[in-house]
């Protein structure tokens, strides 16, 4: 399993992230933890909404019926989204979202605490005030966020002390606005930059983990695009190269998103066994620079 650096720390973590938002549809919980563990993921996404709390429980659960140490593994919540249509930064409720994390996941603290979508009432200060007090009572070790801009983390970085570490973002061949930007600077193609706001170059430069979700869909509806014949050409460019790697389609894309030289996860939300083998196997692949360019063109794209 390829290793990547997390965020600003010494840390190392596994390239693949299992996303537990599905969690609470698995038909074997504790079999889908183990393969994943077997094949050297260690890292686990989860959100204080996910099922409403019970995928978290069903973690924790699912964990107890296994000889796998907590210490071993990289455990990551969210917090943020208020059932209802509403989002909530507040200290109060950040704080409330943790206790209630640590007490489904039957843990003592979260290696990874991320804001899970920006809340427009914002207070850097009270962001700030619940990160120390999290941090100083051991019950976060290393913060971060999801779905957040580059002045977004700059506003929150002014006042939180403690560094932003990831970035949990949508990112895949079928949704790659982040590396559309670069490849269009000077160019009529305002819509890009004012949506991405150099995205990528601001999380290097920053030392942020980008953690890649929905990687295997299309952008910005719920669809996989693997082996779907609505998409013919991405499909056979993904069916030729597979056999040259040795490795599936699924594993391919993976493996696209981290031949990338910026310090990316990809969160793979399978409940699938074999699909987390596949994946996680695919984590070593080294494309070609041709092959992660003729992926990139059958995805429809396009070079100026």
């Amino acid at each position: 399993m390829k290793q990547v650096t997390f965020g600003s720390t010494s840390l190392k973590v596994s390239s693949i992230v299992l996303g537990c938002m599905r969690m609470n549809s698995a038909n074997d919980p504790v079999k889908v933890l183990q393969t994943a563990v077997d094949n050297g993921i260690t890292f686990f996404d989860h959100a204080d909404i996910y099922g409403q709390g019970e995928c978290e429980e069903i973690f924790a659960k699912s964990l107890a019926n296994t000889s796998i140490k907590r210490e071993d593994l990289f455990i990551q919540s969210k917090c943020g989204i208020v059932p209802g249509k509403m989002y909530d930064f507040s200290k109060e409720h950040i704080i409330e979202s943790v206790n209630g994390s640590l007490k489904r996941l039957q843990t003592e603290y979260l290696d990874s605490l991320l804001l899970h979508r920006p809340d427009a009432l914002t207070d850097p200060e009270e962001v700030a005030a619940a990160f120390d007090e999290l941090k100083t009572q051991g019950k976060v070790h290393h913060f971060g966020v999801s779905n957040h801009s580059p002045l977004q983390i700059k506003l929150l970085q002014s006042v939180v002390k403690q560094p932003l570490e990831a970035n949990q973002l949508q990112f895949g061949l079928m949704h790659s606005g982040m590396i559309d930007e670069g490849f269009n600077v000077n160019r009529k193609k305002e819509s890009l930059s004012q949506q991405n706001e150099g995205m990528l170059d601001f999380s290097r430069l920053e030392n942020m983990t980008i953690q890649a979700w929905s990687p295997y869909q299309v952008s910005l509806i719920k669809e996989v695009f693997i082996n779907n014949e609505r998409f013919p050409e991405i499909n056979q460019k993904l069916v030729e190269l597979a056999e040259t790697y040795h490795t599936t389609p699924t594993g391919l894309v993976s493996a696209w998103i981290l031949r990338h030289p910026a310090n990316m996860q990809v969160i793979a939300g399978t409940m699938s066994p074999r699909r987390i083998e596949e994946i996680a196997q695919a984590s070593d692949i080294q494309l070609s620079r041709k092959d992660w360019y003729q992926l990139y063109l059958a995805a429809g794209n396009h070079l100026p």
